[in-house]
């Protein structure tokens, strides 16, 4: 049985030693320890911004193309930390709309007051509110961080998914993907053709590969092959997502549910060899829901 030990709470704010810089420091070092998805890895930290201020920590999620703009505030929110916060996130994601990206609040208290203001912004802006706490239990200090705030999922008109950060032609993903990977990507649209009543072509653009139908961009498929890492990610929107992650995870096979109503599988080549009627019965599915 766990031996219960009794532990002093502690405000990084009033302490003497241990500042905000100390806290980014340890973030820096491990940045799982915020919890929050994906595997991050640091890409910047006192980023400078056009027009002043510094963004604290920018962390990047490679798999799942997605961005973190963290901003650290010792003590309770306030107005300007949330101000600071939105606004560092939105002059990110006009820098770089081929990302995904989520604005992140550290405090050691989240208010009331702005779980108040964040629920008149819900669906607009993606943020997430973490509470840290400083627990001292004998000679060791242990950070806490509790995710009070998930305000992630964003309304379909507010995703990028349909500018894809401008048009591109197919040299340039062959010469970017592959050939092996074209050929994926070739196959999952002759899925989806065989599979619905329209016949959707490839729209090439510069962060993914869409599609559309007499010259309408319907994206319910796009694709994004990875070379590096020898997979393509390929993003459906369906409603039984959720029923679809197990079975494609009881296969073995890489999946991850975004948000409600949005899966992606990332798979490589010879995956889909294996699974090919498993997979081309998910986007079946998909072509169904969304002619239907």
């Amino acid at each position: 049985m766990p031996t219960f030990a009794k532990h002093d709470k502690l405000s990084l704010k009033k302490h003497p030693t241990l500042n905000e810089r100390w806290v980014q420091e340890r973030i820096e070092e491990d940045p799982s320890i915020l919890g929050l998805d994906g595997e991050l890895r640091l890409l910047d930290r006192e980023r400078p911004l056009a027009g002043g201020g510094r963004l604290d920590l920018l962390l990047l999620d490679d798999d799942n193309n997605r961005r973190f703009e963290v901003e650290l505030q010792l003590g309770a929110t306030d107005p300007s930390h949330i101000i600071r916060c939105i606004e560092y996130w939105d002059l990110e994601r006009r820098r770089y709309p081929g990302y995904e990206h989520v604005a992140v609040i550290v405090a050691e208290d989240v208010t009331t007051r702005f779980l108040n203001v964040m629920s008149l912004l819900s669906g607009s802006i993606p943020i997430i509110a973490i509470q840290l706490d400083a627990l001292q239990l004998d000679d060791r200090l242990i950070l806490n961080f509790v995710k009070v705030l998930d305000q992630t999922e964003l309304r379909t008109d507010d995703t990028e998914e349909d500018s894809g950060g401008g048009e591109v032609d197919r040299t340039y993903w062959e010469s970017k993907a592959g050939a092996s990977l074209m050929q994926l990507v070739d196959t999952v649209l002759q899925s989806i053709n065989g599979a619905g009543s329209r016949t959707h072509e490839l729209n090439y653009l510069r962060q993914y590969i869409g599609l559309k139908s007499g010259g309408v961009v319907n994206n319910f498929v796009h694709m994004h092959p990875k070379p590096q890492k020898k997979y393509t990610h390929i993003t459906m929107r369906l409603s039984t997502s959720q029923e679809w992650v197990e079975r494609l995870e009881e296969a073995g096979l890489h999946v991850q549910s975004k948000r409600k109503g949005k899966l992606r599988l990332s798979i490589k080549p010879e995956e889909f060899e294996i699974h090919a009627d498993l997979v081309r019965g998910i986007l079946a599915e998909c072509v169904r829901e969304f002619e239907g």
